[in-house]
């Protein structure tokens, strides 16, 4: 008889989702080739002070407290949510935009900007977004990986709602048709990075992404996005689960035509059931000899982050900083010439504010991003370290042109896609599992459950229902029913 029922490969948010919900009813081992919780939900610590290394800010609340509910938990004992005050968008033309997560204060802002008309045709596109979320969450968001034979059964049936998704124009071509504002379109189509896409391929059912955040509201968490990690490591160990770290799973065991548990190195551990929250390429290609599984599609975008010791100043608590030049050739650089944008788009967001986690004494962590294509092949590329230096000094010049930073602050940390791709096995950089470049995207993404291979079960970003930490949450959570039910 096997000590575990079920093993779980890696500790990010989707194995530690599925834990929970597992952990109360079924002997669960989690097996982590890292030293923490959380897989991209990370942290760093220079001069004392921790940061968060990872995801900014928390959106589909509704999402976390299911994953506790569904243990019988409340989340409320575990973390403290921050509403975020907003966003300030910044144009080289001087144009500011504070974005607030109400919708009224929103739309008050935007005519404040830019006129009534342009608050109108933002209020229309709202409304449109919330329609396709409202269509398009309970088919292939909460529930079960979409099949395309579902999607065409669903057609016949319920056509009007399906076209309610608009899944057959791309994001770029549905809100030009509906905003006219160029600074605005900006704001919207940024909403493609969410998932690391290309606004003009993915289907225009992904601008629900919009209304997710605007529409649902959006969150820090008190002490940072790690503490979601901790919260539910910690719930799951209450609820009976084991957790190991710095130790990495080498291959997945077979016995006949079912799973019979890991190895990790020379050590074995068995178990009927399989939980891979490894990237699905990962699995396909080391850790599961002739995989049933197929590859999920191109990977999505990956990133170049870095955090600043910056003076501690009134400032926003997140910033977006546009480029000069048209929004569409970031998208041509990363996707198309497969290189780091020529003026990136930079995103900020400064942590005590947003996330009330203390900095120095003088100075507060400032995490920037700007979006980077995926790592098609390390050796091909130019010397890591030094894109590294030329990019950090690009974003410095850039803050400090808009008086975002001093001169004297300082960067304390980075991360290249590099750096991504060798800590993430299979991921090649990417931040989001596959890109939703396709209107097929959702249907080419595993399901939660291997069917050809018994006992064996998937929660990441790179499996249904995609990246981002609440459908790796959600992820886990489909995964944890299909094993209650199987």
């Amino acid at each position: 008889m096997s000590q575990y029922d079920i093993i779980i490969i890696g500790a990010g948010a989707g194995a530690l989702s599925a834990a929970v919900q597992l952990a109360g009813k079924k002997r669960v081992l989690v097996i982590e080739a890292g030293p923490d919780p959380g897989g991209k939900m990370g942290r760093a610590q220079v001069e004392g002070v921790e940061f968060d290394t990872g995801p900014s800010v928390f959106t589909m609340t509704d999402v976390v407290a299911s994953v506790f509910s569904n243990a019988g938990l409340d989340y409320r004992d575990y973390l403290e949510l921050i509403e975020v005050d907003g966003f300030s968008y910044l144009w080289p033309d001087k144009t500011a935009l504070n974005i607030r997560f109400a919708k009224g204060d929103t739309l008050a802002e935007i005519e404040r900007v830019f006129g009534t008309k342009h608050a109108e045709e933002f209020k229309g596109f709202l409304d449109y977004t919330e329609e396709i979320w409202n269509a398009a969450a309970p088919n292939f968001v909460y529930g079960e990986a979409p099949s395309f034979g579902g999607a065409i059964k669903l057609g016949m049936t319920k056509f009007r709602e399906l076209m309610k998704i608009d899944p057959m124009r791309s994001m770029a071509a549905a809100i030009e048709s509906r905003v006219s504002e160029p600074h605005l379109r900006d704001l919207l189509l940024r909403y493609a990075t969410y998932n690391g896409s290309h606004p003009w391929r993915a289907p225009a059912t992904l601008n629900c992404i919009a209304w997710v955040e605007l529409g649902l509201g959006c969150y820090g968490i008190k002490g940072g996005m790690f503490r979601l990690a901790e919260a539910l490591e910690k719930a799951a160990t209450e609820k009976g689960a084991e957790f190991v770290y710095n130790t990495r799973v080498t291959s997945i065991l077979r016995a006949g035509k079912k799973v019979s548990g890991v190895m990790c190195g020379d050590t074995k551990f068995e178990a009927p059931v399989v939980l891979c929250n490894a990237d699905v390429s990962h699995l396909i290609h080391d850790l599961l000899e002739d995989s049933p599984i197929k590859e999920a599609g191109e990977p999505s975008m990956s990133g170049w982050t870095g955090v600043i010791k910056a003076r501690r100043v009134p400032r926003p608590s997140h910033t977006v900083l546009f480029p000069a030049r048209p929004y569409q050739q970031e998208f041509v650089d990363i996707f198309d010439r497969e290189r780091l944008p020529e003026e990136p788009t930079i995103y900020l967001c400064a942590q005590e504010k947003s996330h009330q986690r203390p900095g120095w004494e003088d100075h507060e962590p400032i995490f920037a991003m700007i979006n980077a294509p995926y790592v098609k092949d390390i050796n091909s590329a130019p010397p890591a370290e030094e894109v590294a230096d030329q990019v950090a000094d690009q974003i410095k010049q850039r803050l400090l042109a808009f008086d975002l930073i001093h001169p004297e602050d300082t960067w304390v940390w980075m991360r290249r896609p590099q750096d991504l791709a060798a800590q993430f096995p299979g991921s090649r950089g990417s931040i989001y599992g596959a890109s939703s470049n396709s209107q097929f995207s959702a249907f080419q993404r595993p399901p939660n459950r291997v069917k050809d291979l018994p006992g064996l079960f998937l929660a990441s970003g790179s499996a249904h229902p995609g990246g981002g930490v609440p459908m790796c949450l959600l992820s886990g959570t489909a995964a944890a029913k299909q094993i209650f039910s199987n």
